[in-house]
Protein backbone atom coordinates (compact mmCIF):
# COMPACT_ATOMS: atom_id res chain seq x y z
CA UNK A 1 0.00 0.00 0.00
CA UNK A 2 1.76 3.17 -0.73
CA UNK A 3 -0.51 5.42 1.21
CA UNK A 4 -2.97 7.77 1.11
CA UNK A 5 -0.77 10.99 0.83
CA UNK A 6 1.44 9.78 -1.93
CA UNK A 7 -1.67 8.98 -3.84
CA UNK A 8 -2.92 11.89 -3.67
CA UNK A 9 0.13 13.86 -4.52
CA UNK A 10 1.15 11.65 -7.51
CA UNK A 11 -3.07 12.27 -9.32
CA UNK A 12 -2.21 16.26 -8.72
CA UNK A 13 -0.03 16.13 -11.83
CA UNK A 14 -2.27 14.85 -14.77
CA UNK A 15 -6.28 12.99 -14.94
CA UNK A 16 -5.20 9.17 -13.71
CA UNK A 17 -7.66 5.64 -14.27
CA UNK A 18 -8.17 3.58 -11.82
CA UNK A 19 -7.57 0.07 -12.27
CA UNK A 20 -8.62 -2.85 -10.06
CA UNK A 21 -8.11 -6.08 -10.95
CA UNK A 22 -9.34 -9.05 -8.88
CA UNK A 23 -9.06 -13.30 -8.65
CA UNK A 24 -10.86 -15.35 -7.10
CA UNK A 25 -10.17 -18.87 -5.11
CA UNK A 26 -11.21 -20.89 -8.71
CA UNK A 27 -8.72 -18.84 -10.64
CA UNK A 28 -11.03 -16.65 -12.68
CA UNK A 29 -9.54 -13.17 -13.01
CA UNK A 30 -11.63 -9.72 -13.83
CA UNK A 31 -11.06 -6.32 -13.46
CA UNK A 32 -13.07 -3.18 -13.55
CA UNK A 33 -11.29 0.47 -14.88
CA UNK A 34 -12.69 3.83 -13.61
CA UNK A 35 -12.04 7.42 -14.38
CA UNK A 36 -11.68 9.07 -10.33
CA UNK A 37 -10.41 12.19 -8.05
CA UNK A 38 -9.24 11.67 -5.30
CA UNK A 39 -9.77 14.81 -2.37
CA UNK A 40 -6.75 15.44 -0.18
CA UNK A 41 -6.52 15.35 3.39
CA UNK A 42 -8.95 17.56 4.13
CA UNK A 43 -12.22 15.35 2.92
CA UNK A 44 -10.67 12.44 4.32
CA UNK A 45 -8.86 11.68 0.68
CA UNK A 46 -12.86 11.83 -0.92
CA UNK A 47 -12.95 9.29 -3.93
CA UNK A 48 -15.21 9.47 -6.79
CA UNK A 49 -15.66 7.57 -9.83
CA UNK A 50 -17.16 6.70 -12.68
CA UNK A 51 -17.09 3.56 -14.31
CA UNK A 52 -15.41 3.55 -17.93
CA UNK A 53 -14.90 -0.55 -18.59
CA UNK A 54 -14.34 -3.85 -17.00
CA UNK A 55 -15.24 -7.80 -16.50
CA UNK A 56 -17.08 -7.34 -13.60
CA UNK A 57 -20.32 -5.82 -12.24
CA UNK A 58 -19.98 -2.73 -10.68
CA UNK A 59 -19.47 -3.06 -6.26
CA UNK A 60 -18.65 1.28 -5.85
CA UNK A 61 -21.30 3.47 -5.91
CA UNK A 62 -20.20 6.09 -9.10
CA UNK A 63 -20.43 10.07 -8.74
CA UNK A 64 -21.21 9.70 -4.86
CA UNK A 65 -18.42 11.20 -2.57
CA UNK A 66 -16.92 8.40 -0.63
CA UNK A 67 -14.87 9.14 2.33
CA UNK A 68 -11.55 6.60 3.35
CA UNK A 69 -12.76 5.45 6.85
CA UNK A 70 -10.67 3.34 9.48
CA UNK A 71 -11.48 2.25 12.53
CA UNK A 72 -9.75 5.13 14.38
CA UNK A 73 -11.45 7.35 12.16
CA UNK A 74 -15.10 6.17 11.20
CA UNK A 75 -17.81 8.59 12.45
CA UNK A 76 -21.45 7.33 10.68
CA UNK A 77 -20.18 4.63 9.78
CA UNK A 78 -19.70 1.02 11.49
CA UNK A 79 -18.25 -0.47 8.61
CA UNK A 80 -14.58 -0.57 9.34
CA UNK A 81 -14.97 -1.97 12.44
CA UNK A 82 -16.65 -4.67 11.45
CA UNK A 83 -15.57 -5.45 8.23
CA UNK A 84 -11.42 -4.34 9.51
CA UNK A 85 -9.32 -1.98 7.58
CA UNK A 86 -9.65 1.03 6.16
CA UNK A 87 -11.61 1.39 2.59
CA UNK A 88 -13.94 3.81 1.08
CA UNK A 89 -17.13 2.37 2.43
CA UNK A 90 -20.60 3.85 1.14
CA UNK A 91 -22.82 1.00 2.35
CA UNK A 92 -20.58 -2.15 4.45
CA UNK A 93 -21.83 -4.76 1.59
CA UNK A 94 -20.68 -3.80 -1.50
CA UNK A 95 -16.71 -3.94 -1.32
CA UNK A 96 -13.93 -4.24 1.25
CA UNK A 97 -10.16 -4.79 -0.44
CA UNK A 98 -8.46 -3.78 2.27
CA UNK A 99 -9.62 -6.40 4.98
CA UNK A 100 -8.39 -9.63 6.71
CA UNK A 101 -7.20 -12.17 4.15
CA UNK A 102 -10.10 -15.08 4.53
CA UNK A 103 -9.71 -18.78 3.01
CA UNK A 104 -12.69 -20.22 1.72
CA UNK A 105 -12.59 -22.71 4.41
CA UNK A 106 -13.55 -19.84 6.69
CA UNK A 107 -17.30 -20.51 6.07
CA UNK A 108 -18.78 -18.25 8.59
CA UNK A 109 -20.50 -15.29 7.44
CA UNK A 110 -18.75 -13.37 10.07
CA UNK A 111 -15.29 -14.31 8.65
CA UNK A 112 -16.30 -14.13 5.27
CA UNK A 113 -17.53 -10.34 5.95
CA UNK A 114 -13.84 -9.00 6.79
CA UNK A 115 -12.04 -10.93 4.38
CA UNK A 116 -11.38 -9.43 0.74
CA UNK A 117 -14.52 -9.09 -0.87
CA UNK A 118 -16.44 -7.82 -3.91
CA UNK A 119 -20.22 -7.22 -3.90
CA UNK A 120 -22.19 -5.98 -6.57
CA UNK A 121 -25.95 -4.85 -5.79
CA UNK A 122 -27.19 -7.21 -7.74
CA UNK A 123 -24.69 -9.85 -8.48
CA UNK A 124 -22.58 -12.74 -6.78
CA UNK A 125 -20.44 -12.29 -3.51
CA UNK A 126 -17.02 -12.27 -4.82
CA UNK A 127 -14.76 -13.81 -2.08
CA UNK A 128 -11.23 -13.15 -3.25
CA UNK A 129 -7.45 -14.52 -3.12
CA UNK A 130 -6.09 -11.20 -4.57
CA UNK A 131 -6.21 -7.91 -5.23
CA UNK A 132 -4.64 -5.03 -7.07
CA UNK A 133 -5.53 -1.34 -6.97
CA UNK A 134 -3.61 0.66 -9.63
CA UNK A 135 -3.58 4.28 -11.26
CA UNK A 136 -2.15 5.06 -14.82
CA UNK A 137 -2.22 8.73 -16.59
CA UNK A 138 -4.96 8.46 -18.90
CA UNK A 139 -2.41 10.03 -21.54
CA UNK A 140 0.65 7.86 -21.69
CA UNK A 141 1.92 10.17 -24.06
CA UNK A 142 3.37 12.36 -21.58
CA UNK A 143 5.75 8.94 -20.52
CA UNK A 144 7.45 9.18 -23.52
Amino acid sequence: WLGLKKIYSITQQGSYLLRIELQDWRGSRRHIEYSFSLGGPSSNFSLQLSRMAGSIPNALPEHAELRFSTRDTARASSCPQNHLGGWWHSECEETNLNGKYVTPRSRGRLDRGKGLYWKPKKGRYYLLKSTKIMIHPTDLKSFD
